[in-house]
């Protein structure tokens, strides 16, 4: 049995095999999941798994660089974007439309659906380098 709370084969296989400057997104229960990305489906029921449950148990095993976010959360979704600036304090942000967003998600190793129902609550991880 794994140590960490990450359980999830498919979550732990995908994050294993990340490489430096690799892409993970994690999106809510709409966002569109290119058909030449993986598709990993936590999704229960509406609000099951949450997206801040889910980033939460991904970072205790990923390193994280980066995030992308679309600039749509600060004004339609202020408390995700709160605790995603919280934590990622010291983590390069960048903000792009939706759309482009939406772009961005072709380049991840996969896309991790949550059962997430507020709008926005997507991010990309780019992966970092542990030392």
């Amino acid at each position: 049995m794994r140590k960490t709370k990450l359980i999830n084969s498919e979550v732990s296989y995908t994050v294993s095999k990340m490489g430096h400057t690799d892409s993970l997104t994690i999106g809510d229960c709409g966002l569109p999941v290119p058909t030449s990305v993986d598709r990993i489906d936590l999704a229960l029921k509406y609000g099951v798994p949450t997206f801040l449950e889910t980033l939460d148990t991904i970072l205790e095993e990923l390193c994280v660089e980066e995030i992308i976010i679309a600039s749509e959360i600060k004004e339609n979704n202020k408390e995700i974007y709160k605790e995603i600036l919280e934590r990622f304090k010291d983590i390069k942000i960048n903000e792009v439309s939706h759309e482009e967003f939406k772009n961005l998600t072709k380049e991840s190793k996969a896309v991790v659906r949550t059962g997430e129902c507020t709008p926005y609550a997507n991010i990309i991880l780019k992966s970092g380098v542990v030392f």
